[in-house]
């Protein structure tokens, strides 16, 4: 483990990631076993406290992420990402899915700490997403070769504006489930409610709102306060893992749990569980997932969904803060070939953690 300004920390840079907020680093400045990585990162992070008050977490799992970069050896690939998940108020770290928005920071991390050599204007860097084994493509602004987080970009979930950064998903069907539906099914009954389990990028289990007695435009602090609402959402998860190729998923953080609704002026509304806390907004790779359902024949998204014409579609994913727009890209047989999103990223510090 290096020790990059030699003051006895680790080397980190905090960013902001589209709707997440994360430690990024590189992987020679952690331990290689990932046990003591791990509990390193723990320590980083203050967990397990629900205030993660003596670490750098901000005590909701959307700030407690962790992004593991390195110079990748795979040919026609700029860097290696491994995505890691650091529980608020249990001491687990799982690398059991990806983050698309702590995604949407490697390239101008992996820039700016000289994995990647940035072109005058816009640096593409091709990411290989170590958690699924994917392919994703960020295009970096790089005026005068240099990162530039300032522009005129705005994602909903985020106060301001930033510059964009776009990203090209290809072959994320069945990245962690081995199939893009991996019961086989576009719909199966778990516990007498209808529900699609799809892993486009992100393992989901899409749910009508309706079948459990909300609207579906509740905020999040009520839904999580509704005990009978997330009993019954955990009992189908827990059944739902082993069916989705995840095997037992009660330290798990996939598969995340998405109640649908029909949209205000969108595809469809969401409302989605991280398995426990409802999110604010949505993940990248979960609006893929979610979007991808609405495309079904039939399922719980489909009853609901608003698809547009034309190809390519741009889909808005509806949540509680705004909208998410996948832009899916079908082929003759109206299969999906690749989706793309826009996402923006800002550096928010440099310099040393300490364990």
């Amino acid at each position: 483990m290096s020790d990059r300004f030699g003051s006895g920390g680790i080397a980190a840079m905090w960013m902001r990631g589209g709707t997440s907020k994360g430690g990024y680093f590189l992987a020679d400045d952690l331990p290689s076993d990932p046990a003591e990585r791990d509990a390193v990162l723990l320590r980083v992070m203050g967990s397990p406290d629900p205030r993660q008050i003596d670490g750098m977490g901000g005590g909701d799992p959307l700030s407690s992420k962790v992004a593991v970069v390195r110079k990748s050896e795979r040919e026609d690939v700029d860097v290696d990402y491994l995505f890691l998940q650091v529980f608020v108020d249990q001491a687990i770290v799982t690398d059991a899915q990806n983050c698309g928005n702590i995604l949407a920071g490697v390239g101008p991390f992996a820039i700016e700490r000289g994995l990647v050599s940035p072109d005058d204007e816009v640096t593409d860097v091709r990411i290989f997403m170590e958690n699924t084994g994917q392919l994703a493509i960020a295009s970096v602004q790089t005026p005068d070769g240099k990162v530039s987080y300032d522009g005129a970009a705005r994602i909903d979930g985020v106060p301001g504006t930033s510059a964009p950064v776009s990203i090209v998903f290809e072959d994320t069907a069945g990245s962690s489930c081995g199939a893009l539906l991996p019961s086989g099914n576009a719909v199966d009954i778990i516990d007498g409610v209808n529900a699609t389990m799809i892993d486009n990028g992100m393992p989901c289990v899409i749910l009508s709102a309706a079948d459990f007695g909300i609207t579906g435009r509740e905020a999040p602090k009520d839904l999580e306060a509704n005990e009978d609402l997330c009993r019954r959402v955990e009992a189908i998860r827990l059944k739902a893992g082993p069916l989705m190729n995840l095997g037992d998923v009660s330290e798990k953080s996939v598969p995340k749990m998405t109640l649908v609704s029909a949209p205000d002026k969108g595809c469809v509304s969401t409302r989605t569980f991280i398995p426990h806390r409802c999110h604010a907004a949505i993940g990248v790779l979960g609006a893929v997932s979610v979007g991808t359902a609405c495309l079904l024949p039939e399922g719980p998204a489909r009853d609901v969904a608003v698809v547009p014409g034309g190809n390519p579609k741009t889909l808005s994913i509806e949540h509680p803060t705004g909208e998410f727009s996948v832009v899916a890209t079908l082929d003759d047989d109206g299969q999906l070939v690749s989706s793309g999103v826009l996402r923006t990223t800002r550096k928010l510090f440099d310099g040393l953690v300490f364990v």
